[in-house]
């Protein structure tokens, strides 16, 4: 990492708009301060290394992550380890040797509730306190940010509507459609066989959001397709592995081994297994209207 960055620090999965206001106020000291805006992110987030066992629950993949925090003003993003070692480490250790020895920053923004250190027994005011000890600057930052309805912007309330299906809700505080990026990959051909051909997408370590049917945007080669997306196992046809399968409105090419990203922008309806496969095509079929009408109102 470049010396002398001023840089926010956190987990910042899904870089929603708590987290977007952090990097404003990470932009505007560096600036005061005549320095580079960056960030420093834990990885793996430390969710994961307490708790190995746990299903997937990222909301970005670590590229996507550092691209959006790219785009909202930290120049330079670095990872940090976070491992035995660091997770052992007091709060003076942290500030110390990470900080301000390995890290060689100038000054640090974090959100009031940052908590760190072995124990997690460092908070913000710990922080402002070693940190200014050691020549940094330090700010904390209480993100104000007002969305329609009652709740608190977080990662874990974005995690929460996707399992409900609330696209919307989560897109409200994301500050933009939640998507999954990734290589299309080969599948079964099972789509085009009914007639509605789709680009198949892995999670890996995303959130599954609920199952079933999505208004969705697809974005390939630089343009962008209305869509519907199914994130399921398919009963109807025999259970496999739970996919992303996108099919893309009005576009007919192969899509096998590009850059894809699907964003959910609506539910449509939940998975369910039908009689036959004559019954599921027709349920495509009328999921495909429904999605073109929401499509139509949502770009309205």
């Amino acid at each position: 990492m470049v010396k002398g960055v001023v840089a926010a620090i956190g987990n910042f999965d899904g870089v929603h708009l708590g987290h977007q206001r952090l990097l404003a106020e990470t932009a505007a000291l560096a600036a005061e301060k005549g320095a580079p805006a960056g960030a420093v992110v834990f990885e793996p987030h430390p969710r994961r290394f307490f708790r190995p066992d746990d299903p997937p629950f990222l909301l970005t993949t670590p590229e996507s992550r550092d691209a959006l925090l790219k785009a909202h003003g930290a120049a330079h993003v670095t990872p940090l380890r976070f491992d035995a070692a660091l997770a052992a480490m007091t709060p003076e250790q942290f500030v110390d040797v990470v900080l301000k020895g390995r890290l060689g920053l100038a000054g640090v923004v974090t959100g009031t509730e940052f908590r760190f250190g072995k124990g997690r027994a460092g908070d913000a005011a710990t922080l402002k306190a070693l940190g200014e000890a050691a020549g940094l600057v330090v700010r904390a930052v209480t993100p104000k940010i007002e969305i329609a309805g009652d709740g608190k912007i977080s990662s874990s309330a974005i995690r929460a509507a996707l399992r409900e299906g609330d696209a919307q809700a989560a897109a409200a505080m994301l500050g933009r459609p939640w998507s999954v990026e990734g290589e299309v990959l080969p599948g079964q051909r099972i789509g085009r066989g009914l007639g509605f051909p789709t680009a198949n997408l892995r999670l890996g370590e995303l959130i599954e959001p609920r199952r079933g049917v999505y208004v969705a945007q697809a974005r390939v080669g630089g343009r962008a397709f209305g869509a519907v997306a199914y994130f399921g196992r398919r009963p109807t046809i025999g259970e496999g592995a739970p996919l992303l399968e996108v099919h893309l409105f009005d576009f007919d090419a192969d899509l096998y081994g590009q850059r894809l990203e699907a964003r959910l922008l609506d539910f449509v309806r939940e998975d369910r297994k039908f009689d036959d496969v004559a019954a599921l095509r027709a349920q495509i079929a009328a999921d495909c209207a429904a999605a073109r009408r929401r499509l139509a109102a949502l770009q309205g």
